[in-house]
């Protein structure tokens, strides 16, 4: 179980555990306050393992170790957690390194560590779980870096879905709604994103946008994830179905709106979704460079 620091994963590990299964959970930091919380309120059959998904001998030394323990019964259920999102912008102003870290944690990571594990899950006939997201679905305005890594990975997971059927292992995707997790409902963190980013933008791109533009698609972004989810069971529950059903669901919806959203995206037209996600989530005001003031200034000088 990957991801464990906090949000779902630490919450999934917790509930396994409860359960009474073997859990190996990685987390990020293992004197962090979310691996503290996981050894205080588990049992002594949860083992924690540091694992940075973007550092392949990180996942080779947590392979190497679930192998040496497993070997004699397989290995059950993988649920591939981790995610890794930090940009709110258009992708025109997001760094290209943005995309590039997304897809290494969210999809290289998720991909290195399902192949090394697919041995062990092929022996036990198990279970594949893997935390998605509708952003992977639909363009989120402002959600580009982190919406393609998503896109990426589910496309992953439905094809390893249909290879894998012959060995009997079973695939399922979790596609969350709004939930409080991690650093996603920290203003002070998206703040610190926000100054960075507006550092790194060339002039030419910063004037045709403005930075009021950037300042109130943050704005927007913080505002929304006010109202984002507390409780995580519904998402827990559904990681758990995966992996414990006897015919588990290609894809969960946990959280409200979805149900709706994925309605509009499958039956109307684009520009119905586009609208819906713009009110849903962010409606960025016009870019300076398109503002009638601006050329209005424009004219005059």
């Amino acid at each position: 179980l990957s991801g464990c620091d906090s949000g779902f994963g630490q919450a999934t590990a917790r509930h396994l555990d409860a359960m009474g299964f073997r859990v190996f959970a990685s987390v990020l930091d293992l004197h962090g306050p979310g691996a503290q919380e996981l050894r205080q309120s588990c049992s002594p059959r949860l083992t924690l393992l540091q694992m940075d998904l973007t550092k392949t001998e990180d996942i080779q030394r947590v392979l190497q170790h679930i192998q040496t323990h497993t070997n004699s019964t397989g290995l059950w259920g993988l649920v591939n957690n981790a995610g890794f999102n930090d940009t709110i912008a258009d992708a025109e102003l997001s760094p290209l390194g943005k995309f590039r870290s997304c897809m290494e944690v969210n999809f290289f990571g998720s991909l290195e560590l399902t192949k090394g594990l697919l041995p062990l899950l092929r022996s036990a006939s198990g279970r594949i779980v893997t935390v998605s997201s509708p952003a992977g679905d639909m363009p989120f305005p402002c959600l580009a870096a982190y919406g393609a890594s998503k896109a990426a990975l589910s496309l992953l997971m439905d094809t390893f879905r249909s290879e894998l059927q012959p060995w009997g292992i079973k695939v399922s995707l979790i596609l969350p709604g709004y939930y409080k997790t991690g650093t996603t409902c920290d203003p002070a963190f998206w703040n610190v994103q926000k100054q960075q980013l507006l550092a790194s933008l060339p002039s030419e791109l910063l004037q045709a946008y403005g930075e009021d533009y950037v300042e109130e698609i943050n704005q927007q972004f913080v505002q929304f994830m006010k109202v984002a989810v507390e409780d995580l069971s519904a998402v827990v529950n559904s990681i758990t179905d995966g992996l414990l059903a006897a015919n588990p669901a290609v894809r969960y919806y946990p959280g409200q709106g979805l149900g709706i959203m994925y309605f509009i995206h499958r039956y109307l037209p684009y520009f119905v979704r586009d609208l819906f996600l713009k009110g849903f989530f962010i409606n960025p005001k016009l870019p300076r460079a398109l503002r009638r003031e601006h050329h209005n200034d424009v004219k005059k000088a």
